[in-house]
């Protein structure tokens, strides 16, 4: 079972302006293919060939002599998940249950926005901003490279991308500004809300 390059969920021209056609034509196309296609090559005939893609990824997460495989393999799955958290017309304050519980977590949606804006400008270097359930509450994380709540056992709900290619063709060095228009016009609430029912099921199913 090979991993393969799923199709993003809208065309490529509908997050403009906020994210260009250009810009997801380099990121999904070119970057997130190549994770597809080298995670393929690294994989075949090891004992971790026909995995899921989670179970190799944590396989491979502590082996450092099998960390080529888990930066491609944990790259597919952050940008899977990446291309989910957005959507066209999106941004503005999530509603509902997630609402209640970004504000019991975080005080208020402008604290939550403050701590989601930080944790990505502040990542030094290339990685993932998160927003994720642990604990039985909402936190905000950031990750390096390729590293991502999977390995250390908390539920994403929600992410964008730090790294350059990113943003770069859209925002150049401004990586602020690209968060900012993430935030405020490219989240996909619903999608994050999702995740956190089913976080939620989970967790009051293994009590």
């Amino acid at each position: 079972m090979a991993f393969e390059l799923l199709p993003l969920p809208y065309p490529m021209n509908a997050l403009e302006p906020q994210m260009s056609a250009r810009t997801l034509e380099f990121h999904h196309g070119k970057h997130h293919k190549a994770y597809v296609d080298n995670a393929n090559k690294l994989v075949q005939d090891t004992p971790l060939a026909n995995k899921p893609l989670e179970e190799v990824i944590q396989a491979t997460a502590k082996d450092e002599s099998k960390q080529g495989l888990f930066n491609n393999v944990a790259q597919i799955w952050n940008h899977s998940f990446f291309w989910k958290s957005l959507r066209p017309k999106g941004g503005g304050r999530p509603t509902g249950d997630l609402a209640r519980a970004v504000e019991e977590s975080f005080g208020s949606y402008e604290k939550f926005r403050e701590a989601f804006k930080t944790a990505g400008a502040t990542q030094f270097g290339s990685g993932w901003a998160w927003l994720v359930f642990d604990g039985g509450k909402l936190k905000v994380a950031k990750t390096p490279n390729a590293m991502n709540p999977l390995v250390h056992g908390t539920t994403a709900l929600l992410t964008y991308d730090v790294w350059e290619h990113a943003y770069y063709l859209d925002y150049q060095n401004r990586r602020p500004d690209f968060i900012d228009a993430f935030i405020d016009h490219l989240v996909n609430w619903n999608f994050a809300a999702e995740n956190l029912a089913r976080a939620r099921a989970q967790r009051t199913a293994a009590e």
